[in-house]
């Protein structure tokens, strides 16, 4: 199976979506401590990132169905 540029991205998107997913759920007073200036113009919602990987997983089933 060759590797393109989607799904190259797709993995690229999946890591970050699902460790965007962990920081919210589990580690959101740490991001809020060493990333002060960011948190405030980037919250952890637990919503946002959870739609996020939905989003992103969507984009995955249909490059599924591309082959």
């Amino acid at each position: 199976m060759p590797f393109s540029i989607e799904i190259i991205i797709f993995y690229l998107l999946l890591i970050d979506s699902v460790g965007a997913n962990l920081m919210a759920w589990f580690g959101q007073n740490w991001y809020n401590k060493h990333f002060r200036i960011l948190s405030r113009y980037f919250p952890a919602s637990k919503g946002w990132c959870f739609s996020y990987l939905v989003l992103v997983l969507w984009a995955g089933s249909i490059l599924y169905r591309l082959n």
